[in-house]
């Protein structure tokens, strides 16, 4: 039974395993895929837009059938479970993809094999996204806004936004490593074990809320777009729009941020994960400190000073490139903590602020909602963005092998002095929602047509 005033030690255990999990599947795929794509296939950076872009679609579109049908069948925890053990399949296959397998199955020259491997990798990550969306993205999350109540929220929503953070730390640090050792197909395929292993150890510990009931109908894909539920919950969707807003702007650089260590830089593996580790321990543990008392101050206030470190943060990392590699390090290190800092921060606000607004008994439908905000907004207009700025700024990219350069290009520092000024943009956002937040007091209710 879910105590009124406490989590509980069972909800923690899981939360924390399929947090983590999940987030090392996620940032593998934000980080490492779009490396693999980069170093194995083809240096396209515009392929590499175009599957940030599409798994942003198929994850909106599967959240919103699956988080319904979670709602409707009353049962999140088959979702959670049976979905992760599909998702490590998928995950697997994913890095047996390559130029010579497809030279070898459809008989073509390298040129040819190389386009084919290109459409294999964009369908093949929208795959594996229907399978991970299912799980974590709208059962998942339905699970833990199920389990949660307003009293606990930030503490919960605090240790919770450090997962991706901890996710990118073991990717952006050991997965480097593993490539080196496993190669690309060796990690892909440890990696899809892992979650499978996950998804079969929730069969047996994953419970729901005893207060979850089954309601809804396949209607209620489109139940969160209703102009009554919108007008019902404006705070919800107010923090939705800070939401979209600060998702453009991780997206605008994100998905260029290794490639860009890597080839503007020229940090070596071991360089870029000590960067990146330290800038992630140091801004996740002063987040872990002031989520023990995020509960106890204005949430919507807080983002205002969440956003001004985020956006620092990032105008600091278009600068730190300097011709001393040492002062580099240091530079963008520094930089990257205080980016690192406010990026966790504006998501548990925003995540503790978009559960509390979010009515319990109809959490399954509204996670496709969210989705739109968080992810297929961000992802479809921050690569656009960030790769526009590559386009159009980028240097040529020099092939190491022929010692030439190519008609394919590197990512552009401009993509965090857009990612910052975009940042900026929730200041006029923050003030509404405040005023909106008095006004309420927490007392929305959805409204149904």
């Amino acid at each position: 039974m879910i105590n009124a005033n406490s989590f509980g030690k069972r909800n923690w255990w899981i939360l924390m395993l399929f947090g983590l999990i999940g987030q090392i599947a996620w940032s593998v795929e934000n980080m490492y895929f779009n490396l693999f794509v980069f170093e194995t296939v083809s240096p396209d950076l515009n392929t590499v837009t175009l599957m940030v872009q599409l798994s942003g679609v198929a994850a909106t579109v599967t959240t919103l059938l699956a988080g319904t049908l979670s709602d409707k069948t009353g049962n999140r925890r088959s979702f959670i479970a049976y979905g992760y053990v599909i998702w490590g399949v998928t995950v697997a296959l994913f890095g047996t993809l390559s130029p010579n397998l497809m030279q070898s199955v459809f008989g073509v020259d390298m040129q040819k094999a190389v386009s084919i491997t290109l459409v294999a990798v964009v369908v093949g990550d929208c795959v594996m996204t229907v399978f991970g969306s299912t799980a974590n993205d709208a059962a998942f999350n339905a699970w833990v806004t199920d389990n949660t109540r307003a009293e606990f929220r930030g503490k919960v929503e605090s240790a919770l936004s450090v997962l991706p953070l901890v996710a990118m730390l073991i990717v952006a640090g050991g997965f480097g490593i593993l490539v080196e050792l496993l190669g690309y197909t060796g990690l892909f395929i440890l990696l899809g074990a892992i979650i499978s292993l996950c998804g079969i150890a929730g069969i047996f510990t994953i419970q729901d809320s005893p207060t979850l009931e089954k309601k809804g109908t396949l209607k209620d894909v489109f139940f969160g777009f209703k102009p009554s539920v919108v007008k019902g919950n404006p705070s919800l969707y107010l923090t939705l729009c800070i939401v979209g807003v600060y998702g453009i702007a991780c997206q605008i650089f994100m998905p260029y941020l290794i490639i860009y260590m890597k080839t503007v830089l020229h940090f070596t593996v071991i360089e870029y994960s000590v960067v990146f580790g330290l800038a992630i321990v140091l801004g996740a543990v002063i987040n872990l400190c002031l989520g023990r008392i995020v509960d106890k101050l204005d949430k919507t206030k807080l983002l205002y000073i969440a956003s001004a470190v985020f956006a620092i943060g990032l105008a600091g990392m278009y600068f730190a490139n300097f011709d001393s590699k040492t002062v580099t390090l240091v530079t963008f290190g520094i930089a990257g903590f205080v980016m690192i800092t406010g990026y966790i921060l504006v998501s548990a606000l925003c995540g503790a602020l978009t559960r509390d607004y979010t009515p319990a008994h109809d959490a399954g439908k509204l996670q496709g909602v969210r989705m739109v905000f968080s992810v297929l907004i961000p992802m479809l207009l921050g690569p656009m963005i960030g790769n526009a700025i590559n386009q159009t700024l980028g240097a040529p990219y020099l092939d190491a092998g022929a010692d030439i350069m190519t008609t394919q290009y590197i990512p552009a520092p401009e993509i965090f002095l857009a990612g910052a000024i975009t940042a900026v943009l929730m200041f006029a956002l923050i003030p509404l929602l405040n005023k909106k937040t008095k006004n309420n007091t927490h007392s929305e209710e959805i409204i149904c047509d």
